[in-house]
C-alpha cells in the first residue's frame, strides 16, 4: 500500500511553497576551535525555500549542477537549480527518503512506503535493488551509500512502518532493524550487522576502510572494518551525538579532511577524524540530512523540516561521483 497523491509533472513549480525569511547569521556551539576552520562563523545560514512536509535525502549532482532532496510527507522528489529555484523531479515517490549517486550519476532511493531501494535509470524508469530479504519485506529503507566498487550499503530501520507522516502503518516483517549490502554484480543482499535499536545515517571514511552507522533511539555513531569481501567486523560506539533542540542522530556524512558531521538535536553536530566533539551548527528546525554541492563543492545543503537552507563553508565535500 502507498499513499495516494496525484502525479505532478517533471519541471513543474510546487504550488504551495512559502515566501523563503531572510538569511541569518550562523550560530556556533564551538566545543573546540578546529571548527572554525571549517565553518566561518561570520557566515550565514540562508533559507533557499520553505514550505514542505517534511525533507530529506539531499543529494548534489557535479555535472548537472543541481539538487535532488525527498519530501518524505509530501510524496516528492524535488530539484533544486539555482537559476530556477524549485521544481518537481518524482511523485509519487513511494515516501523517498535517503538518496545517493552511484559512480554512474544514477540516483539510487530509499522508499519508506514500498520497503525497497530503487535506482533511477537514464531514462527514467526504476530498477529495484533491494526489496526483500529471506522471503520477507524490507523495513524501510532509511539512508543509503555506494562505496567505490559498486556495493550499495543501506540502513533499514522500521520508522516508515509506524503510524507517523512519514510511514505507511504495516506490520513488520523482518526480525530487526539492520544495515544490509548489495552486491554490485548479483544484486544479492546480505545483512551485515542487526544488533541496532534503529540504524539511520552511514557514511564510509575517505579511504573506505570504516564503515559509520548512527543509531537515532541509542543516540551515538558506531565504526564498523569493512573487510575485504565488504561484510563488516567491530562496530563499537565511536561518538555520542547529545544535546538540547529537536532532533536525533539522523544524516551521516564526512568532509574531505575526514571530519564527520551527523545531524542530531539542535543542528549539525562535527566530529574530528578521531571521534572528538568540534561542536555544532545550529540550525532553526529539526535538521535530518545535508550535503556538500555547487562547483567549489563549499555549499553545505540542509535539509531541516520545512526548510531547505544554505551555507557557505571553508571545507568541502566530497562528490558523490566524478562525472
Amino acid at each position: 500500500m502507498t499513499p495516494e497523491h496525484p502525479p505532478l509533472v517533471a519541471g513543474q513549480r510546487p504550488a504551495r511553497l512559502s515566501p523563503t525569511p531572510p538569511a541569518r547569521p550562523v550560530a556556533l556551539d564551538v566545543e573546540d576551535a578546529r571548527l572554525l576552520e571549517l565553518v566561518d562563523p561570520a557566515a550565514e545560514l540562508e533559507p533557499l525555500a520553505t514550505g514542505f512536509q517534511f525533507i530529506e535525502g539531499p543529494v548534489w549532482h557535479p555535472l548537472r549542477q543541481d539538487l535532488i532532496f525527498s519530501d518524505i510527507a509530501g510524496d516528492c522528489l524535488y530539484r533544486w537549480r539555482p537559476a530556477d529555484g524549485v521544481t518537481v523531479f518524482r511523485r509519487p515517490s513511494r515516501m523517498a527518503n535517503g538518496n545517493t549517486y552511484d559512480a554512474h550519476g544514477r540516483l539510487v532511493t530509499c522508499e519508506h512506503a514500498a520497503s525497497r531501494v530503487t535506482r533511477t535509470e537514464p531514462d527514467g524508469s526504476l530498477t529495484v535493488l533491494a526489496a526483500h530479504y529471506n522471503g520477507r519485506e524490507l523495513n524501510s529503507p532509511n539512508d543509503v551509500v555506494v562505496r567505490s566498487d559498486g556495493a550499495i550499503y543501506f540502513t533499514d530501520p522500521n520508522f516508515g512502518r509506524r503510524p507517523s507522516r512519514v510511514g505507511v502503518p504495516r506490520p513488520q516483517q523482518q526480525p530487526s532493524q539492520a544495515v544490509f549490502r548489495v552486491d554490485p554484480a548479483s544484486l544479492a543482499l546480505t545483512r551485515l550487522a542487526d544488533d541496532f535499536g534503529q540504524p539511520n545515517g552511514l557514511c564510509f571514511s575517505l579511504d573506505e576502510r570504516q564503515l559509520y552507522v548512527n543509531d537515532s533511539p541509542r543516540g551515538h555513531i558506531r565504526v564498523f572494518e569493512v573487510e575485504a569481501g565488504g561484510g563488516l567486523s567491530g562496530g563499537q560506539v565511536w561518538a555520542e551525538v547529545r544535546g538540547d533542540g529537536p532532533g536525533v542522530p539522523d544524516g551521516l556524512k564526512v568532509d574531505t579532511r575526514g571530519n564527520v558531521y551527523c545531524a542530531g538535536p539542535g543542528g549539525l553536530h562535527v566530529f574530528s577524524p578521531e571521534g572528538a566533539p568540534l561542536g555544532r551548527v545550529r540550525v532553526p528546525e529539526q535538521a535530518a540530512n545535508f550535503t556538500w554541492g555547487e562547483a567549489d563543492g563549499r555549499s553545505l545543503f540542509i535539509a531541516a523540516s520545512s526548510t531547505l537552507y544554505r551555507l557557505r563553508v571553508r571545507a568541502p565535500g566530497r562528490p558523490l561521483f566524478a562525472g
